[in-house]
């Protein structure tokens, strides 16, 4: 079988899949609204929620909840990312809740002690935290019980279920093998990470 990749933007990915530009995207975070418009393949990743907090945690925060328990922690956002609403949904409330636009800005305001803890996926932090030694930052992994990890998966238009099910039992055969952990680990994915796929 063929395989022609083709270079697009993001916001066309959908659009033409829709309109039949391609048959298949690169991996999407799965979502309700998505789902509407078109078909995912089995999950590829699983990123779960994690706060950045100052080096060594010193408010012990394990999670939103904890954070919320917390009567003058502050917690710091991106702007249109789901954590924000997150966030509210485990207590955190409104006014102990800074929004910033980007990565940069929430990890300096950890580090400056603007906010306490900084939300966004926890792979995003640890990323981040690599690329700079220097940052006194921890991560802790948000509970499942708060968030479920956030899936990804290649998606299909809508009603191609013989190329989904061809792609499902493709990734059937991969995910989980010596290859596809050791590739994973390049990115930062951890043994537990690849297990949440299987």
């Amino acid at each position: 079988t063929a395989f022609t990749p083709v270079e697009t933007e993001f916001a066309e990915l959908l659009p033409g899949l829709a309109d039949g530009r391609w048959d298949m995207t690169t991996g999407l975070f799965i979502s309700e609204e998505r789902s509407k418009l078109v078909d995912f393949s089995r999950p590829i990743w699983s990123l779960p929620d994690g706060l950045m907090v100052a080096k060594g945690n010193p408010l012990d925060l394990e999670g939103y909840r904890s954070l919320a328990g917390h009567p003058s922690a502050r917690l710091g956002v991106i702007s249109n990312q789901i954590q924000h609403r997150t966030a509210l949904q485990n207590g955190v409330p409104p006014e102990r809740i800074s929004v910033f636009t980007t990565q940069a800005q929430a990890a300096e305001a950890v580090a400056t002690g603007m906010v306490q803890a900084y939300a966004s996926v926890a792979m995003a932090h640890r990323g981040y935290i690599a690329r700079r030694p220097a940052a006194l930052a921890d991560v802790i992994d948000v509970p499942a019980s708060e968030r479920l990890p956030a899936a990804g998966a290649f998606a299909v238009a809508k009603g191609n279920d013989a190329l989904r099910r061809r792609v499902d039992d493709c990734l059937g055969d991969l995910l989980g093998s010596r290859w596809h952990r050791d590739l994973m680990a390049g990115f930062g994915f951890s043994e537990a990470d690849v297990d949440r796929l299987l």
